[in-house]
């Protein structure tokens, strides 16, 4: 596409325009928020449809094959990413899929799925612990779940981006677990899953707003013997406090 278009428009010069659109897309209207709130409700729909499909012997894809049927019986209209379902060794992994992987006792099983309603997306990640799990990993999932909540009552409007990451790095860091962990811990979320504005973040200085929506907390402790556990979820910046558009409980999940 681009050298088609700049065969027929020979300029000196092509200037990238995706940040400015991310910008106006940035905040929502009433409507907007409205299809994301809608596609929260199926995709928590999906997330209960998987805990409920979690137990040993089951393949990592028989539970996404459970939570996808879900969504769409709740008015998804289709997935706007790879779903992970992941476990065991595999939830260390930055971007994994679901695979044949069948789930094992003592496992950290990590469920990552996102819905659409009218183009309109929404996404969350949850934890599920097979049996008993090692004392470090449930360790781990109470300190991003604490290390989220920080980060979401930091999430006002008039504060920068790099504001909210702090406050979820500084619970990370007391912990002494900051090298183990990413740089970004979330996203605009709209008509596309990840949306590059705001980017919640080390150094980053885009200006919280009313009306926007965000993602929060991506990453997990990459530490291969404790890391896995994963919390994620939707957001919307309202005049008068945050919303939780994702509303599923929020504690690490036992089966």
């Amino acid at each position: 596409m681009y050298e088609a278009l700049r065969q027929a428009f020979p300029e000196t010069n092509f200037i990238e325009a995706a940040d400015l659109f991310y910008r106006v897309r940035a905040i929502k209207e009433p409507q907007e928020v409205e299809m994301i709130r809608r596609a929260a409700a199926a995709l928590c729909k999906g997330i209960e449809a998987a805990v409920k499909a979690v137990r040993p012997g089951v393949s990592e894809l028989e539970i996404l094959a459970e939570a996808e049927y879900a969504m769409l019986k709740a008015g998804s209209n289709g997935l706007p990413f790879c779903p992970q379902v992941v476990s065991g060794e595999r939830t260390i992994l930055t971007h994994p899929c679901a695979s044949n992987k069948k789930i094992q006792p003592g496992k950290v099983v990590v469920i990552h799925l996102g819905a659409t309603y009218e183009g309109y997306c929404a996404k969350m990640c949850r934890t599920v612990a097979v049996g008993n799990i090692s004392h470090a990993q449930e360790e781990v999932y109470n300190l991003l779940l604490k290390a989220q909540s920080e980060a979401i009552a930091a999430l006002r409007p008039g504060v920068q981006a790099w504001e909210v990451d702090a406050a979820a790095r500084e619970v990370i860091k007391t912990a002494g677990y900051e090298k183990y962990y990413l740089d970004v811990i979330g996203y605009g979320v709209g008509l596309r899953q990840s949306e590059f504005y705001p980017i919640i973040g080390k150094g980053r200085t885009e200006v919280i707003e009313v009306g926007m929506v965000i993602d929060l907390l991506l990453p997990t402790i990459y530490r291969r013997d404790i890391g896995g556990p994963r919390i994620t979820d939707v957001i919307y910046i309202g005049k008068n406090g945050n919303e939780i558009l994702t509303s599923y409980p929020r504690e690490l999940i036992k089966v």
